[in-house]
């Protein structure tokens, strides 16, 4: 039972960073697309 959970905590992880780099990534463009607009 515990070693499902922690299988399942790191997929949970694993997941919320991807979407951490995806979010960040994504701001980053959008800065990027803002500044070369006010530029």
């Amino acid at each position: 039972m515990a070693h499902k959970d922690i299988k399942t905590a790191q997929q949970t992880y694993s997941g919320f960073v991807t979407l951490l780099k995806w979010s960040v990534g994504f701001v980053a463009i959008a800065v990027i697309i803002i500044v070369l607009l006010i530029s």
